[in-house]
């Protein structure tokens, strides 16, 4: 009965294990196994032109002023624009969560709407707001008094407008998952800390944000995650330039495999990214666990 009811199991399981193993699985071990060839055009040519090179093409990445270019555009946008992403969902929910009831709907789809916007149609449309001398950005600047900016041909300006844009097409969702958060505590803690003679703000951070800390988590990660990984952004709106001012590793990646069809480069950058990818979210999930434990 025991053996039957395996059986049973391991056949409704098949054909999502193998939809898997040929969408995931496989191309995972192929792109592994790329970054050790020099897999390049002339190989489409002919398979005879495909060596075995060894960590050679990870030697090569670790050489390129390129490749560490964008490791530390890559990890400014983390540190920053994922940063800035984190807090303005959080300033977003709690304000959203503070207004009167009759106008929650409406804010809550306003915010959300970038998240659900084509990135292609919205870097257009922000493209054009960053014109050096018609754009939205630069009109508001000379109402203040202050010089234009050429934000997009700036390669001091370049990064941080793709995070600004990054920011506006992203909070929404995250903004979400902290408003369902904050509609879990109970309602009885802020009125215990109001009897205590507790300010709006102690009781933001003695009551909401402990209260926050599994969302917080949660956001944080996936925010990461999802910064490591940008490249609509930056492919849309600059190219990677300008000077490689906006130059991503996903963009790197892309352009060594798909533009210079120089695959086993590519593939050799993706297993790096997938490593750092790896020690951030173990290194994440372990101070959490630690915080945990320590408030145990």
């Amino acid at each position: 009965m025991r053996r039957t009811l395996n059986l049973t199991a391991w056949l409704f399981l098949a054909p999502a294990l193998a939809a898997i193993g040929v969408f995931f699985v496989m191309p995972v071990c192929a792109s592994l196994l790329l970054s050790f060839t020099d897999f390049d055009i002339y190989t489409l040519a002919s398979w005879q032109n495909l060596r075995w090179v060894g960590w050679q093409q990870y030697s090569t990445l670790v050489r390129d002023p390129l490749f560490w270019r964008s490791l530390w555009n890559t990890l400014t946008f983390v540190a920053v624009g994922g940063s800035l992403t984190v807090i303005a969902a959080l300033v977003a929910a709690v304000a959203v969560s503070a207004a009167a009831r009759r106008v929650q709907g409406a804010l809550r789809t306003m915010m959300f709407l970038p998240v659900v916007t084509t990135v292609v149609a919205a870097a257009v449309v922000w493209r054009a707001w960053y014109h050096p001398r018609v754009g939205l950005a630069n009109v508001a600047l000379r109402w203040v008094g202050l010089p234009a900016v050429d934000w997009l041909g700036d390669p001091q300006w370049a990064l941080p407008a793709i995070m600004l844009f990054s920011i506006w097409k992203n909070f929404g969702f995250h903004m979400v998952i902290f408003i369902a958060a904050l509609q879990s505590i109970p309602e009885r803690l802020y009125e215990a800390a109001a009897i205590d003679g507790a300010t709006k703000w102690q009781q933001f951070r003695f009551v909401t944000l402990p209260m926050l800390t599994p969302a917080l988590a949660f956001v944080t990660l996936i925010t990461v995650i999802g910064a490591f990984q940008v490249f609509a952004e930056p492919y849309v709106m600059t190219q990677g330039g300008p000077a490689n001012a906006t130059m991503t590793l996903v963009l790197f990646m892309y352009r060594n495999g798909f533009q210079w069809w120089n695959v086993g480069y590519g593939a050799a950058g993706a297993w790096v990214l997938f490593a750092l990818l790896v020690v951030v979210t173990f290194a994440m999930t372990r101070l959490r666990a630690r915080s945990e434990w320590s408030r145990t």
